[in-house]
């Protein structure tokens, strides 16, 4: 077999991944919030980037600027500017009362002097952070002045729980971690279980109740039988089962459960340290007559452009070192490419909004329930755009509608199909059984199956792991645990 080397020739065309590619399409996936730190950031590394002022009308150079584009959602452009005179003037105020101002001055020692007028802080508001679960526990085993050991092996079972306050390892490893014996580790996390909030450092569900239980005084009583006992059958509410086992009679069992109910089965979450996440939608759909008005969201979003200092350093030629010239050009090119990719990123985002408004008018005017199926290549081929590009801009992106705030992606839902007429978006479904269980009866709740034949005289055909699946996802228990049974007492029948 002979080896030989031979030359081909092959055209191919590929897509080339430059750096202003790159960037505008990490632009186009970001979050409003988001895209804010990105200019911040960009505005202190790139010193040819300032903001336009408000009251200051852009003009703009064909040289050095991207090309205009009349589309309705021009964010950013790049202009110049001419370099105004700063002019301070220094004059004497008003409205200070001399008189006062003379009497403080001839005083003996130092005065201050504050008018009325001036508003006060509120001390509420210089609180940094909230008291967290570990800093509340912390502070009470200190409180209770423990031996070296006694503070190393409670430090470590505190560091060690979950955000609801439970255990997240055994005594034998707590015993290794901090070198001591099991029985030390045993006394010092029964000391714990005595802190606030009740029921803290429990191992599961069944030791915080029977925590709280023995705090309540209870240590002896139906409560505490039910929850060592019977459990199981507790969590399934067969409360008939708990009733001929112990040998008690039902309205009892009522009671005791009515108790449990009442106590906290996450005792640590009232300590949560964890920041509220806000929403700043992207854009806003008003409707104004007969017609939707798609307004975006510029509020704090500086209007950048390129600095006339710098651009008219160029302008100069010769008289600049060769070195100074090619830094002020690079970063020439990275301020007029971001102020290019924020124009296109907000125009994208326009267009995307625009088509959804089209297709889901009905929505915007009636509800969810009216909400229509519809996927990534709908949107993509009205536009024409292709499905990736639609797929990043619907990422955290959320748009204020007549409706409610949602974000991007909630429109695009599978169809289901009805028994007679057009598919029915997922998301109105979702919401039909949403409404179905708040109207049923809390005695005698419908089961999955049921669900089904009521959907069913509504136009809605679905299976019943269909059902199933979407109240799953809406967080609803089934229906053997969301029955409420109905007792002799008026406590029994609020549960």
């Amino acid at each position: 077999m002979a080896l030989e080397l031979r030359q081909h020739l092959r055209l191919t065309q590929q897509l080339v991944m430059t750096p202003q590619l790159q960037q505008a399409i990490k632009l186009l996936q970001l979050s409003r919030l988001e895209l804010l730190d990105v200019i911040n950031q960009e505005m202190v590394e790139n010193p040819l980037l300032e903001e336009t002022p408000d009251e200051q009308a852009p003009e703009q150079t064909p040289e050095e600027t991207p090309e205009k584009d009349s589309g309705p959602a021009s964010q950013a452009q790049v202009e110049p500017d001419s370099v105004k005179p700063v002019t301070v003037e220094e004059r004497v105020r008003e409205d200070i009362d001399w008189s006062n101002y003379l009497d403080e001055y001839n005083a003996t020692g130092p005065v201050y002097y504050e008018p009325e007028e001036r508003e006060t802080p509120e001390y509420e508001n210089f609180l940094a952070r909230k008291q967290s679960l570990v800093d509340h526990l912390m502070w009470q085993l200190l409180l209770s002045h423990p031996d070296e050991m006694e503070e190393r092996i409670g430090s470590a079972i505190i560091c060690n729980l979950n955000r609801d306050g439970y255990l997240q390892a055994t005594i034998g490893e707590w015993a290794t971690l901090t070198g001591a014996d099991t029985s030390e580790v045993e006394k010092v996390l029964e000391k714990l279980q005595a802190f606030d909030p009740i029921g803290v450092c429990a191992r599961d569900l069944k030791e915080c109740l029977l925590i709280q239980a023995r705090y309540l005084g209870l240590e002896d009583s139906l409560v505490v039988r039910i929850i060592e006992g019977h459990f199981k059958h507790l969590e399934n509410k067969n409360y008939k089962a708990i009733s001929h086992a112990l040998g008690v009679s039902f309205d009892e069992v009522l009671g005791a459960v009515e108790i449990i109910i009442r106590m906290e089965p996450k005792p640590g979450r009232q300590y949560s340290d964890e920041d509220p996440h806000y929403i700043s939608p992207d854009i806003f759909v008003y409707k104004i007559g007969d017609e939707f008005v798609i307004v975006l969201n510029e509020d704090g979003m500086p209007k950048l452009r390129v600095s006339t200092f710098y651009r008219d350093a160029l302008s100069k030629g010769d008289a600049v070192p060769s070195q100074t010239r090619d830094y002020i050009q690079n970063k020439l090119r990275s301020a007029v490419w971001l102020i290019r990719s924020i124009h296109q990123r907000q125009r994208t985002i326009y267009r995307v909004v625009e088509s959804i408004v089209r297709h889901q008018r009905e929505f915007l005017e009636k509800g969810i329930g009216y909400l229509k199926p519809m996927v990534l290549r709908d949107v993509a081929e009205d536009i024409g755009m292709h499905e990736s590009t639609v797929s990043r801009v619907t990422t955290n992106k959320y748009v204020h509608t007549p409706q409610g705030t949602f974000e991007l992606k909630f429109f695009f839902n599978s169809s289901i199909n009805r028994l007679d007429g057009e598919a029915i978006a997922s998301a109105s479904v979702k919401e039909k059984i949403l409404q179905i269980v708040q109207s049923e009866d809390p005695a005698r709740p419908y089961s999955d199956r049921k669900m089904v034949e009521i959907l069913k005289k509504s136009n809605i055909n679905v299976a019943r792991r269909t059902v199933a699946k979407y109240r799953e996802m809406l967080r609803v228990l089934p229906s053997n645990k969301r029955k409420r049974i109905q007792g002799g007492s008026s406590a029994c029948k609020n549960q």
